[in-house]
């Protein structure tokens, strides 16, 4: 068979566990490119990692590169040669860039005039010889967030480099990397099994690895990890609390994982349970234990990167680390219920939030207005918590055990302010009012936590943008785009039905004594925001025509422009749909801006003329009900019955009369048809 396998493996010192999926993407990335640009084909790309390795499989490449036909234009005849027929530097330049003499180049005529012409035969390459080439330029270049030189080298990589496995149909590829050379030998488990061994092919490869303590795919270790974490959390007689971000980090910093059970004292659960769970895993990489209640139990598990004789001594030794880390904890929460949420809020008075911004505690009282007003318009009842949550939910922000675990931000407030007595709904909406944490996360639950936490997250990018602090493609500081699927979010799923342009005015005018930019361009440039990410946000679940031909009708009332795109996408499967598409585009692309002009039924000369009038009467005083209704598919249903007597005013009327009286009649009957669909979409924008 002629297609072979391409192995690579890069032995390392221990990598950081966040650099390595990137890592792995992108040597995929690389060799799936540079394959490209060589012909070679492939049938298969595989990456794999742990700490110590980074490993790549290509399968299906030829032994050889396919022959090719090389065409390329050069310089037009004019540059190439001179008054005296001698050929210029471009000519020369050319002709050395194609590997030619110059005498070898021809002449092409196009449209633009005669230019030089080459055109040759390539024979294909040994792939084996290729890839010498390919390969230390492709380790070269995967990217770390940070990389570093070692000994007296000048390359750069994640960690030292101690060896490179490169083969090609288990022939070794040869090259340098520094001062490490290529070669077929691997090495095992750094403290299980660290000897070399052969490598011939990848599935020995496999093989052998297993027998020297290495499990080199990390989705392996992860479905070892899950396993074996759901069997000590049972066999310590409770439930694994389930954390897939954790086993992610943790199966990138093992090569062998075997699970341990330990165990703290039941006084630390005094503590809020977040607190621990985020203590054992932040510092630790610890996963928690609960009950069928899902309260949290006095246990740990921690996954080792060895099997040991005495498990009893890692144990021991974790549970150390643990106790201190816990102590500092409960440390920290006894220490700050001496001051209470009210005098924090003072305190953010010199916490400055942003140097153009202000302080937190000027962000608060304008979000906390913003707010108010949220809870004026959509549910009067809950103001007053509404406001209380709002004054108190950032306090904790300068609380000892926020600024050790910035991770709890807002459960502490919640906790701090059930300690001091607060309403349960003020406290929830203290915690809620961070939500959601990411995208496609869990929202607030109470009114009064999603008023707050629109009003936080548009004072923040209502306040950024008006100091030009906007994101740019490659960058986003402040978080913009999450805060705004954030509310777009909140809103769609609580139904609010409220003018968007209206609230960003609101904000803007509680943020103008620190605005540096127009505040209309600023309202512009806001709207224009949300605008893209709700299109970005409903393109996932609906046709993108449906999506823009929506939004182009109206933007400002989130929940109602997704009842529009909603009823489109239904109408969409209308058996006149079609046919009336194409109707009002025609409707549209005559009247464009309209006409503003009243019908004189006086000057129909068609009976085609008086039966659409009739018809759009009928229909507009059925549509426009339901239209204020929010019945959009009744009333796209409705308006579709004027098919008929449209298709038959234009096969017999001309809109574009001489008599400049009948057609202007004839525009602002058409004008009413735009009026009435355009209410629902902008049809011209289906496709």
């Amino acid at each position: 068979m002629n297609n072979k396998e391409l192995f690579l493996e890069i032995g390392c010192e221990e990598i950081p566990a966040g650099f390595i999926p990137r890592a792995t993407a992108e040597m995929k990335a690389i060799i799936t490119k540079e394959l490209a640009i060589a012909r070679l084909s492939f049938s298969e790309i595989k990456t794999l990692a742990t700490p110590r390795r980074l490993v790549l499989v290509v399968k299906g490449i030829p032994a050889v590169q396919p022959d090719a036909e090389i065409t390329a234009t050069g310089p037009s005849l004019k540059a190439a040669y001179g008054t005296d027929g001698k050929p210029t530097k471009a000519a020369e330049g050319f002709a050395r860039g194609q590997g030619i003499d110059v005498a070898a180049l021809q002449t092409i005529t196009t449209d633009k005039g005669e230019y030089l012409f080459v055109s040759k035969h390539e024979t294909g390459r040994p792939t084996y010889e290729i890839l010498t080439e390919l390969l230390p330029a492709l380790v070269a270049n995967i990217p770390f967030k940070k990389s570093m030189r070692w000994g007296d080298g000048d390359v750069r990589f994640a960690r030292p480099v101690h060896w490179i496995v490169a083969l090609f149909d288990g022939t070794v590829v040869p090259f340098s990397f520094g001062t490490v050379v290529s070669g077929k030998i691997s090495r095992g488990h750094r403290f299980m099994a660290n000897t070399p061994f052969p490598v011939n092919d990848f599935a020995g490869y496999l093989d052998e690895c297993e027998r020297h303590f290495v499990i080199p795919d990390p989705e392996k270790r992860k479905e070892i990890i899950r396993r074996e974490t759901h069997r000590v959390a049972a066999a310590a007689g409770g439930h694994l609390l389930p954390d897939e971000e954790l086993l992610e980090q943790v199966a990138y910093l093992v090569e062998y994982p075997s699970a341990v059970h330990g165990t703290f004292s039941s006084e630390f659960l005094k503590v809020p349970k977040e607190v621990l769970i985020t203590s054992m895993r932040s510092h630790q990489r610890y996963f928690s234990i609960v009950d069928a209640n899902g309260g949290l139990l006095p246990g740990f598990i921690t996954i080792n990167n060895t099997l040991t004789e005495d498990p009893s001594v890692v144990v021991k030794g974790n549970e150390r680390v643990l106790r201190a880390r816990l102590s500092d904890a409960r440390f920290f929460f006894e220490e700050d219920q001496k001051i209470r949420l009210d005098d924090r809020v003072e305190s953010l008075k010199k916490v400055v939030y942003q140097q153009k911004l202000g302080t937190s505690f000027e962000k608060m009282e304008r979000f906390r207005s913003l707010a108010e007003g949220l809870a004026d318009q959509l549910n009067p009842a809950v103001k007053a918590q509404t406001s209380r949550a709002a004054w108190l939910c950032k306090a904790d922000l300068v609380s000892a055990m926020v600024c050790e675990f910035p991770e709890v931000q807002g459960i502490m407030g919640r906790e701090y302010a059930l300690l001091e007595g607060e309403t349960a709904d003020v406290a929830n909406a203290i915690a809620e009012h961070y939500l959601p944490t990411q995208a496609g996360g869990e929202l607030p639950a109470s009114d009064s936590g999603a008023f707050v936490s629109i009003a936080d997250k548009l004072d923040t990018i209502c306040g950024c943008f008006g100091v030009g602090l906007i994101p740019t493609g490659a960058a986003d500081p402040y978080a913009l785009r999450r805060a705004t699927i954030g509310i777009i979010a909140i809103i769609l799923d609580k139904g609010y039905r409220l003018s968007l342009r209206s609230l960003i005015g609101d904000s803007l005018e509680l943020l103008a004594a620190k605005l540096n930019r127009p505040k209309e361009l600023v309202a512009s440039d806001v709207l224009e925001f949300f605008r893209s990410r709700f299109v970005n946000l409903l393109g996932s679940s609906f046709a993108t025509d449906a999506v823009d031909a929506a939004i182009a009708a109206g933007f400002d009332d989130l929940v109602d422009v997704k009842a529009r795109v909603v009823a489109l996408a239904e109408f969409k499967t209308h058996p006149d749909f079609g046919p009336l598409t194409v109707a009002f585009k025609r409707v549209g692309n005559i009247v464009k801006k309209g006409v503003d002009a009243p019908i004189d039924t006086s000057l129909f000369q068609d009976g085609a003329e008086n039966d659409l009038y009739e018809a759009i009467q009928t229909v507009k005083s059925s549509a426009d009900g339901l239209i204020s209704s929010g019945l959009w598919l009744d009333a796209l249903t409705k308006i579709a019955t004027l098919r008929g007597p449209v298709d038959r005013f234009f096969d017999n009327v001309m809109v574009m009369a001489e008599d400049p009286q009948v057609r202007t009649n004839r525009l602002a009957l058409l004008t009413r048809i735009a009026d009435l669909f355009g209410k629902i979409a902008d049809f011209s924008r289906i496709a």
